[in-house]
């Protein structure tokens, strides 16, 4: 046998492996120039290329953190929509074995070397959130809300599905005039304004993210609410002071499995006696990682939880689930108003980055947007509270109607008057 054609064996034997880690989906996957594989019976849905033999060994030993960082680099294309490719590569691999030794032991070192300690967590909140707000506000809404829009209809805008989302979240946990309400993890203060502005009540909002703070302060101040919001920069670990509601949208993610009990205590010492609150987060069905490229170049120290690790949160203080609800469809319509915002904005954001960076960043929202509609995520929402809380709903009556914001709107507006 010549050397070229034992080559050539040789990259047939690594390209079929890979293909079966994937479950061998509907895709044609092929080495430039070289060999290839193909699904059987079927028409591929999309071609994609390794660019060299080196990639493809790389993504013998780690499929997914050498794929994104292959992708990024340009060393591996794709021709043919990248969402959907996506969501046929992760359809088949929901029936394919575990991750090999050497995956497993990557991941865990990241996430000691990630861990989200004090310093730690600012770190990679940093990482992410302070890359640049002119950034963002290219592809989000104008509020800059960063989480889960909430869809009364499917054909509701990305603007009305945010500020909806907002709403939703407040009737969740009933504000009422005048209470206190405690906001871990911020964002670039959209909630913590509507709730003051639309609910009457007082809010301070926590965020270790220097960018984002400085601009919630600002539309804060624009909208003459300074007095009853205030952004403060510091970690949630170090929230003091009592309130009628907890919030926390799109920060648990960040948090950490090790410091639930954390949270949950911090929960516990802030809320009244009569206190209730709300954790809207992204999740797992089972117990599962992020992928080590997503926590290198996305979000470091991240993790989706199972609605049983996030109970660790809860049962050690005796607070009382009353709702939980599962988002999962909103969010991935949510990411592809994202995606194609993001596509739209190219132009100006490759004046901002390198083209890697386009490349791991469209990658990362058309992951999101398959991983959502596939089902390997989810979005949960769970409202808690107090046993001695006494506004405990009969219904979700109050959930689909605005006739009860209405009447609140209009009790604080006569009680401010």
């Amino acid at each position: 046998m010549s050397a070229q054609n034992k080559s050539s064996r040789i990259d047939e034997w690594m390209l079929q492996k890979v293909y079966r880690a994937a479950g061998q989906p509907a895709v044609r996957l092929g080495l430039r120039n070289g060999v290839e594989v193909s699904p059987k019976g079927a028409l591929p849905a999309a071609n994609i290329v390794i660019q060299d033999r080196k990639t493809l060994f790389r993504l013998l030993l780690d499929p997914e953190a050498e794929f994104g960082d292959a992708y990024s680099k340009g060393r591996i294309t794709l021709d043919g929509d990248l969402v959907s490719s996506l969501e046929i590569v992760y359809r088949s691999m929901t029936e394919v074995a575990h991750p090999s030794w050497y995956v497993n032991l990557v991941s865990k070192c990241m996430e000691y070397v990630q861990r989200n300690s004090l310093r730690g967590s600012r770190r990679n909140i940093q990482q992410h959130y302070d890359l640049n707000t002119d950034f963002y506000q290219l592809w989000l809404d104008p509020q800059l809300v960063y989480t889960c829009a909430y869809y009364p209809s499917p054909g509701a805008t990305l603007e009305q599905a945010q500020v909806a989302k907002l709403d939703y979240v407040c009737r969740k946990v009933q504000l009422q005039p005048g209470e206190r309400v405690v906001e871990a993890g911020c964002g670039w203060g959209a909630l913590a304004i509507h709730m003051a502005k639309n609910f009457g009540v007082t809010v301070r909002a926590f965020n270790i993210s220097r960018e984002q703070i400085l601009v919630a302060r600002r539309r804060a101040n624009e909208l003459g609410l300074s007095h009853r919001v205030e952004f403060i920069e510091d970690d949630y670990r170090n929230i003091a002071g009592e309130c009628d509601a907890f919030v926390s949208v799109g920060m648990l993610e960040h948090v950490g499995r090790q410091h639930y009990r954390d949270l949950g205590s911090i929960i516990h010492r802030s809320l009244a006696k009569n206190g209730r609150g709300l954790l809207h987060f992204i999740g797992h069905n089972h117990p599962l990682p992020f992928s080590t490229w997503t926590r290198k170049h996305i979000f470091p120290g991240a993790y989706a939880p199972t609605l049983g690790e996030v109970m660790q949160v809860f049962e050690p203080w005796d607070l009382s689930v009353l709702d939980v609800e599962n988002l999962r469809l909103h969010y991935a319509k949510t990411l592809e108003h994202w995606l194609a915002r993001f596509e739209k904005r190219e132009q100006q954001i490759s004046e901002m980055f390198s083209p890697e960076f386009m490349r791991a960043w469209r990658l990362y929202l058309a992951e999101s947007v398959a991983g959502f509609r596939v089902g390997t995520l989810q979005l949960f929402q769970i409202v808690f509270a107090r046993t001695d809380c006494r506004r405990i709903p009969w219904t979700r009556a109050h959930l689909y109607t605005k006739e009860r914001h209405e009447e609140q709107e209009t009790t604080w507006m006569h009680a401010t008057s």
